[in-house]
C-alpha cells in the first residue's frame, strides 16, 4: 500500500477513536468512575503502551470490563446514587473510596509487569508452546463472537424491546460499510467506519435517536471542574483489603492479553509474540494500567474492537493509534467534542459492531485454514469444540468474593490443558 499522508492519518485516526469510545466510557459509567478521566488515561495509556513496545504494535487501550464488579463495590459500596454524592460528606467518602481504587488498580498493573519480567526470563518459547494455532485459532473465533450480543442487543433493541427505527439505522450502517469496503476505490475504501458513522448519524436524525439537547451545557474545559481534579489529585491507598479485592483480576485477564495480541498479529500478519515479544507488550499493558490508577482511571486492556478497525480496513500503522490515542486525550479535555462523540446513536456503533467483531473471528477461522490443521483427528475436533463451546457460552465464572475469571479464559485455560494431555495421534 502507498504511503498515507498526515491528513489521511489524521482521520483514520478519528475512525480509531469512534471504534473505542463507547466500551471506554461504559466502564467508568457502570463502576462510578469519571468518564473523562477513563478516555484520557485510555489515550495517555495507549502511547505508554507503544512507548514500550518499540511503537511496532498497532493497538488501542482502553477500559478493562473485568474489574467492573471489584471496582465498583470498592468505590461504592453504600450505593450511593449520582445525585447523593453532592452531600460534602457523601463525596469525601466517594474521594476514601477511589484512594482504594487507585491503589487496587495500581497493583494490578504491577501484577502485569511481574508476570512480564517472569516470561522474560522464562523465553518466549516457553509461552508460545502452549499457544500453537489450534489453540490460538478457536480463541480469536471466541473472541469476536463473545461479543456478539452486544452488537445485536445495540443494533435491534432498546430496553429489552425490539425496535424498528435501530434495526433500520443499524442496517443501513452495515449496507454502508459492506459497499465502501467492496465498490470504492482510494482513500474511500480506508474510512468505511467513518463513512457509515456519518451515514448512520444523518438517518438517525429525523428519527429522533440523535439528542443534542445536552451540547450548549457541555465544559468548554472538562478538567478545569473542581470534582475531576480532586479526583485526580486523590492520592492512591494501598491496603491488603483492597488490593487483593482488585489485583488479581490482572492474572486472569493476562489469558484474554495474549489471546488479543494474538488476534492483533493474525491480522497485521507478523509475530508480535517474538517482536516486540508478549513480555514487552504485557508489560505495556502494565505500566498504562499502572498509570491509569494513579489519576483514577480504570484498568486498561487491549481493544479487539481497534483490532476489527485493522481487519477491515486493512491499515496497520502503528502511527494512526497514537493518533487516535492523541484525539482521546483531547476529546477527554474537551466536553464539547466528548458530547458529540457520545451522542452517535447506540444503534450506529451497533451496525459497526456486527462487521467488526465478525472479522475478528473470522480472522481465527484464516488462522485454522492456514495452518493446515487436518479435522478429520479427533483431537483438534475435541480441542476447537471444548474452547468454542466453554468461550461462548459462559458469561463469568464466580470465583471468590469480587473475584470472576471470563469465559475467554476458562475456555483457553482448559483448552491448554486439554492440548497438552491428549496424545497427538488420536
Amino acid at each position: 500500500m502507498k504511503e498515507i499522508n498526515t491528513s489521511k492519518k489524521l482521520i483514520l485516526g478519528v475512525q480509531h477513536v469512534l471504534a473505542m469510545f463507547g466500551a471506554t466510557v461504559l466502564v467508568p459509567f457502570l463502576t462510578g468512575l469519571n468518564p473523562a478521566i477513563a478516555i484520557f488515561s485510555a489515550g495517555v495509556g495507549t502511547l505508554l503502551f507503544h512507548l514500550v513496545t518499540k511503537r511496532i504494535v498497532p493497538v488501542f487501550l482502553g477500559s478493562s470490563f473485568a474489574f467492573i464488579g471489584a471496582i465498583a463495590l470498592t468505590l461504592n459500596p453504600q450505593g450511593f446514587s449520582s445525585a447523593a454524592l453532592t452531600s460534602p460528606e457523601n463525596w469525601s467518602l466517594y474521594l476514601q473510596n477511589l484512594a482504594n481504587v487507585k491503589g487496587g488498580i495500581i497493583a494490578a498493573g504491577v501484577v502485569y509487569m511481574l508476570i512480564s519480567i517472569l516470561i522474560y526470563f522464562a523465553g518466549v518459547d516457553a509461552v508460545k508452546k502452549f499457544f500453537p494455532p489450534i489453540i490460538t485459532g478457536p480463541i480469536i473465533i471466541v473472541i469476536g463472537l463473545r461479543l456478539s450480543p452486544v452488537a445485536i442487543n445495540n443494533s435491534f433493541y432498546v430496553n429489552g424491546q425490539f425496535d424498528l427505527k435501530s434495526a433500520l439505522v443499524a442496517l443501513v450502517v452495515v449496507v454502508t460499510m459492506v459497499v465502501v469496503s467492496i465498490f470504492t476505490k482510494g482513500f474511500f475504501q480506508l474510512v468505511p467506519i467513518l463513512i457509515s458513522v456519518v451515514i448512520g448519524y444523518l438517518v438517525s436524525v429525523p428519527l429522533n435517536l440523535v439528542d443534542l439537547s445536552g451540547f450548549t451545557n457541555a465544559s468548554l474545559f472538562t478538567f478545569s471542574a473542581s470534582n475531576i481534579q480532586e479526583q485526580i489529585m486523590t492520592v492512591p491507598a494501598f491496603s491488603w483489603s483492597n488490593v487483593i479485592a482488585i489485583a488479581p483480576i490482572a492474572l486472569v485477564v493476562f489469558i484474554e492479553h495474549i489471546g488479543d495480541i494474538t488476534t492483533n498479529g493474525a491480522v497485521v500478519g507478523k509475530n508480535f509474540f517474538e517482536n516486540p515479544g508478549i513480555h514487552r507488550t504485557l508489560f505495556g499493558d502494565g505500566i498504562a494500567t499502572v498509570f491509569a490508577g494513579l489519576v483514577g482511571g480504570p484498568a486498561n486492556t487491549t481493544y479487539s474492537e481497534n483490532t476489527g478497525v485493522l481487519a477491515v480496513t486493512k491499515v496497520y500503522d502503528p502511527a494512526i493509534l497514537r493518533i487516535a490515542a492523541a484525539f482521546a486525550i483531547v476529546f477527554s479535555m474537551s466536553g464539547h467534542l466528548a458530547y458529540l462523540v457520545q451522542s452517535i446513536p447506540v444503534a450506529v456503533m451497533g451496525g459497526v459492531s456486527i462487521i467488526l467483531f465478525g472479522m475478528i473471528a473470522s480472522v481465527g477461522v484464516r488462522i485454522l485454514i492456514t495452518s493446515n490443521l487436518d479435522f478429520a483427528y479427533s483431537r483438534n475436533l475435541l480441542i476447537s469444540a471444548i474452547i468454542l463451546v466453554l468461550g461462548i457460552g459462559i458469561g463469568e465464572l464466580p470465583l471468590a468474593n469480587n473475584l470472576s475469571i471470563s469465559g475467554l479464559a476458562v475456555a483457553a485455560l482448559v483448552g491448554i490443558i486439554v492440548n497438552q494431555v491428549l496424545p497427538q495421534e488420536i
